[in-house]
Formats: structure tokens, sequence, C-alpha cells
């Protein structure tokens, strides 16, 4: 992942709690950034970085990720309160992903486009990682020049919040019946047989992007990745149930 400083903050992009921004960096790019320094901390910004990376790896459609680094003097222009605070709370580096300019929502034409395989990818990436948001009230897909676009990986990887994390990744899934592109995808097995070798060989590249500072020892997340692709053919067929159900 490249790393980029911010330079101007633009404009506040007020969606959930996560109180992302657009912003503009040293590089000329804009990035939809995600703050240290907002209630959900730097854990979500651990889960973007390797949901996020994890689907690239794969072949998935993510835009950039970059590290974006913040001068906390950036909030001085700011009028909202709210906004200088959380900058002053995100000093040094964020996660930012390349903006998609003119991007539609996900809607019901680009799902009746969507290739059936592609679909069944994106679920069985969701269940590995166990992302609660993709569902229909908040898919996080976006439809950019015709094609589908992945964003939004903060809520995966929410058992990393509790207090056993490595027991939890043999954990079930029940959520992944909730996920928007069941309806349309096609065999989850396939996509097991498909990308689970290759998620595994890509464990160790992917957890290593993520700055020290955000997560600690890296190494209980190699293991819960590791030990949940052992076990993928369960998870794949909890989410071919739910295909069956759709």
């Amino acid at each position: 992942m490249r790393t980029v400083a911010a330079t101007r903050y633009v404009l506040p992009l007020r969606e959930g709690g996560s109180m992302p921004g657009l912003v503009e960096a040293t590089d000329d790019g804009l990035y939809v950034v995600k703050f240290r320094g907002a209630g959900q901390g730097p854990k979500a910004l651990v889960a973007e970085v390797i949901a996020g990376e994890l689907a690239r790896a794969l072949g998935l459609p993510v835009p950039e990720q970059v590290l974006v680094d913040v001068d906390v003097a950036l909030g001085n222009a700011e009028p909202d309160p709210e906004i200088q605070d959380l900058i002053a709370a995100s000093g040094g580096l964020n996660v930012g992903l390349d903006f998609l300019p003119g991007s539609l929502a996900f809607d019901e034409a680009a799902a009746a486009r969507l290739d059936p395989a592609l679909a069944a990818d994106v679920v069985w990436l969701d269940a590995l990682v166990m992302n609660v948001d993709r569902t229909p009230r908040n898919p996080n897909l976006l439809v950019w020049h015709g094609n589908l676009w992945l964003i939004d990986h903060g809520a995966a990887l929410y058992v990393q919040h509790g207090d056993d994390f490595p027991a939890t990744a043999t954990r079930r899934f029940a959520a992944i019946r909730d996920h928007v592109l069941l309806p349309h995808a096609g065999s989850i097995a396939d996509a097991d047989a498909r990308l689970a070798p290759r998620a595994l060989a890509a464990v160790d590249d992917v957890v290593g992007l993520v700055p020290e500072d955000w997560i600690g020892d890296p190494d209980p997340y190699r293991a819960w990745l590791r030990e949940r692709l052992s076990g993928s053919r369960e998870f794949a067929e909890e989410a071919e149930d739910a295909r069956a159900a759709a």
C-alpha cells in the first residue's frame, strides 16, 4: 500500500458511526478516509485493510487503498467542532479508499447484470471475514463505469473487539443469510474451491500491510484467518444453505 499525506479536508461523508471524510492528498488524489480517531477506533481500520486487501488478492474489484498521513493542523480551518475533534484525534496514519467520482449505488438493475460467479465470490469473502455490513439496507457496493466495486469493510472481523478473538475462528456466521448478493450468487462451494487456496497464500502479506500501532501483535490475526480458512468448507456450506433459502 502506498502512503500519501493529506493536504486538504474537502467535506464530511456522514455515514454511520465512522465519520469518513473526503480528503485531498499530496498525489492530487481524492480519498474517502476512515479516521483512527472515530468511535470505532483503529480496529475498524485493521478490518478495512485486511478485508479489502484480501479482496484485492482474490481479484475482486476494490478501489485502491492507501495509508493517509494526517497532520492534526489539517483541522484548524474546519468550522465544525466535531470535525476538528476527529482530526485532532487522528494524527498519523489513517486509511483512505480511492474516490470513485460519479459512482452509483448498487440497485436491482445492477444486480440483474451481475455475474453469478462474482456474486458468489463476494459472498464467500464476506463469510470468511464475517462482514455483517453487506445487506440490502446497507450494501456497501458501488457501480462505477458499469462495474461493481466493493467498499467499506470496517464492520468485518467484528469478533476482534471481543475478549477471546482467537477462539472465534470456527464460529458460525448466521448473518450471511442477510447478504445482499445471495439471491444473485452462483455456487458458494465452487467459490470456496476457487478462492480458499489463494486466500491462504495471501494471509501473511495482507496482515503485514497493517501498521503496527493499529494492530499490535499481528500473529493472532494470521492465526485466526488460517484457522478460519482451514474450515472454509463449513462456512461455505452455511452460505450455500442460505443461498438455497433466499
